[in-house]
């Protein structure tokens, strides 16, 4: 316990020193809220995430999560490592990343109605941005800077476009058997209706997209881009910088780290699953469609965790039914062709059966007559 509060006093000394003058002027994040409503967000109570807890509450994963950096300062939120690719501290100057990773991995405090899907999980912020919109180059960098911490999970709220080393980038993730989450990516006018987001538009990244607390899209949410499932994305709860909390957050990037937490219960509690089998048993588990840019419809933690699924081998199951296999030619007996020489001696038998049978029946009736009669003829009355 007392080495683990001594790296926690390094850790803090670590991201307070230098990084922290190296702050913009103009690092300065809406105001949050130190009062919360009482009861859990809709988000919190339509995902039963404490139920999820009884199996696994993600410890022994690493998450991390590619975004504008985070306040380490938060009551709620204990951060393993932050790399910073701006190069000006860790500080979160929009809110966006404090918000993000506390979705991920919010420990819980009695009292305290938010918490985060996967509160044991390993936390590694990758700053690659001070804005809302950031350099694609420092995206790349981060993804890569995520690769090698050794992250299960990467987590990144972060809309794209196309590009070679982008694409480069997530296919290393994915070949280094880590679950990449990306969000789908808002709708802000006509100009991006029908442009699909990237990263999440790439194969193999499990895209996420924005849900209505009745499991329908928001409107905001790119039906563009591919989606394998939704997640909670309208009227949020989540940490904010200043030690406080934001309300009324809306957007796929706050639905996607609702999925990136579920990969890492996922990955917590089936060890033995590689990025693509954890994947496709989210989509597999998912609630169902609800109509274009839904998916397979809102993610479902409970069931990611304790559903039965076919299997692969006698060890690891896999996520979704194998395709259909053809039958081999000789799996179905053919109907053989009529034998018209067997039926009819099967016929001339039956026959012959029958007339014996009559003759034994006529003979049962008529031996007994003739011998009360003594074998003589009958009389005409």
């Amino acid at each position: 316990m007392i080495v683990r509060v001594l790296l926690a006093s390094l850790l803090a000394l670590h991201l307070a020193a230098a990084p922290a003058a190296a702050a913009p002027d103009d690092c300065k994040p809406e105001k949050g809220t130190v009062k919360l409503p009482a009861g859990e967000p809709w988000a919190q109570k339509r995902l039963d995430i404490k139920t999820a807890w009884r199996l696994t509450t993600g410890a022994g994963v690493t998450v991390a999560v590619v975004d504008s950096g985070v306040d380490y300062r938060h009551p709620q939120l204990r951060i393993s490592k932050v790399i910073d690719q701006t190069h000006t501290g860790h500080h979160d100057c929009v809110g966006h990343g404090t918000a993000v990773t506390g979705i991920i991995g919010a420990r819980y405090l009695a009292g305290v109605p938010f918490h985060g899907v996967a509160p044991d999980a390993k936390l590694v912020v990758v700053k690659q941005s001070n804005k809302r919109e950031g350099d694609i180059a420092k995206l790349v960098d981060a993804i890569n800077d995520a690769v090698a911490a050794r992250a299960d999970v990467i987590n990144v709220s972060v809309r794209a476009s196309d590009h070679p080393s982008l694409r480069a980038a997530v296919q290393r993730a994915l070949a280094a058997d880590i679950v990449v989450v990306a969000a789908a990516g808002n709708v802000t006018g006509p100009d991006d209706e029908n442009v699909p987001a990237y990263p999440a538009a790439y194969d193999g990244v499990l895209s996420v997209g924005g849900a209505a607390p009745d499991g329908s899209r928001v409107d905001s949410s790119n039906a563009a881009t591919p989606v394998g499932v939704i997640g909670p994305g309208t009227d949020l709860t989540a940490p904010w910088p200043g030690r406080s909390y934001r309300r009324g957050l809306e957007g796929t990037s706050y639905a996607t780290p609702y999925v990136a937490g579920t990969a890492a219960l996922v990955r917590a509690r089936f060890p033995g699953l590689n990025q693509e089998q954890v994947r496709r048993r989210i989509i597999a588990t998912a609630d169902g469609a609800a109509g274009a840019g839904t998916g397979a419809g809102m993610v479902n933690p409970v069931l990611a965790l304790t559903a039965v699924l076919p299997y692969e081998n006698a060890s690891v199951p896999v996520v979704a039914d194998p395709p259909p296999s053809a039958l081999p030619a000789d799996a179905i007996a053919k109907v053989p062709s009529r034998d018209e020489t067997a039926e009819g001696i099967a016929t001339a038998v039956g026959a012959g059966a029958l007339l014996a049978a009559m003759v034994a029946g006529a003979l049962a009736l008529l031996v007994p007559l003739g011998r009360r009669r003594g074998w003589r003829a009958g009389r005409v009355s």
